[in-house]
């Protein structure tokens, strides 16, 4: 496993991060332990979650599977960078929501309970709170640092001006800020090449890629439709209709140079030059050990130029729409 920095930090993380939204609804407890400790045997040092997983009455159930985790001890909670997130709604009273001071205190007290630890090392917004000032929102991080419940702030969702309007105003404040930006970022969905990735190159910010196999349509799909292995049902079918003939020059593509559609998707995202690590989120232990398979993989520029070419990309703001 490759380590590099988080962001601007002297934080080491692995180059993949492993995601836990399957865990509770789709993955088993004893299952998401497995999966948890063959993580760590590989060398994935950073993990990522959520107050909200676990998802209507269980909301809160994955950061619990977490927290039983690392009460097994043998260095467990230790080994790991631990990275949760704080916006969603967790209850229908108001102030259970949103990136307020009252909610931000309370909502990390909840996830340390449920995590079973005394600190989170990145605690990130799950999404930008239009209602709350910068001023409210980093007072109220600065007293968790202080208290020691947080090492490092990040952000998920942002646009590039919030990312600026973050900096900036922690810039005031003698504030470290965000370190991280969690965003949608695939072959698929490029659009943070705009403004987000400028604003986290230029704000030192690692970037941390959600959705990398964009519901699974960077999977091999077409291939596992024809097999009768997968049916696409939802946003990814409707997805797909679009983008077959797209698709399936990629598919096409990863066959000539002989690796799995996947690996080429993870890969790609690893070129990357502010990706931090992408967010592997599996089901199963084979998924995990499917994703790693990535690590091994080399895109040569003749490579990258003619994904390019099938997922046309963006340059930087304004230029890829102005003189």
């Amino acid at each position: 496993m490759e380590f590099t920095h988080l962001g601007r930090t002297g934080l080491r993380v692995s180059r993949f991060c492993l995601g836990t939204m399957n865990f509770g609804p789709h993955t088993s407890e004893d299952d998401a332990h497995q999966i948890m400790d063959t993580a760590h045997e590989q060398g994935i040092n950073f993990f990522d979650t959520a107050n909200v997983y676990g998802w209507g009455e269980n909301k809160g159930r994955t950061e619990e599977i977490l927290g039983s985790w690392f009460a097994g001890g043998g260095g467990r909670r230790e080994r790991t960078v631990l990275a949760t997130k704080v916006y969603a709604a967790m209850g229908e009273w108001p102030n259970e929501s949103g990136l307020s001071a009252l909610n931000i205190r309370r909502a990390v007290d909840a996830s340390l309970r449920r995590l079973r630890t005394d600190h989170i090392d990145l605690y990130q917004m799950h999404h930008v709170d239009r209602a709350t000032p910068w001023e409210e929102i980093w007072q109220a991080m600065e007293v968790l640092v202080a208290q020691g419940k947080i090492l490092y702030v990040g952000s998920s969702n942002f646009a590039g001006w919030h990312l600026a309007q973050a900096q900036e105003t922690a810039r005031a404040r003698n504030f470290l800020g965000l370190v991280s930006e969690q965003s949608l970022y695939n072959l698929l969905v490029r659009d943070v090449e705009l403004e987000v990735l400028p604003a986290a190159e230029h704000y030192g910010l690692g970037v941390i890629p959600w959705s990398p196999l964009h519901g699974g349509l960077l999977g091999g799909v077409l291939r596992k439709e024809r097999e009768g292995v997968r049916r696409v049902t939802g946003r990814s079918a409707e997805a797909l209709e679009g983008k077959r003939e797209q698709l399936q020059a990629y598919e096409d593509f990863a066959a000539e140079l002989g690796h799995e559609p996947a690996d080429i998707a993870l890969a790609w995202l690893l070129t990357r030059p502010v990706v931090t690590a992408p967010i592997v989120g599996p089901r199963t232990l084979e998924q995990l050990h499917g994703a790693l398979r990535a690590l091994d993989v080399e895109l040569d520029q003749k490579a990258l130029d003619r994904l390019d070419e099938i997922f046309p990309g963006h340059r930087p703001a304004p230029e890829d729409y102005a003189w």
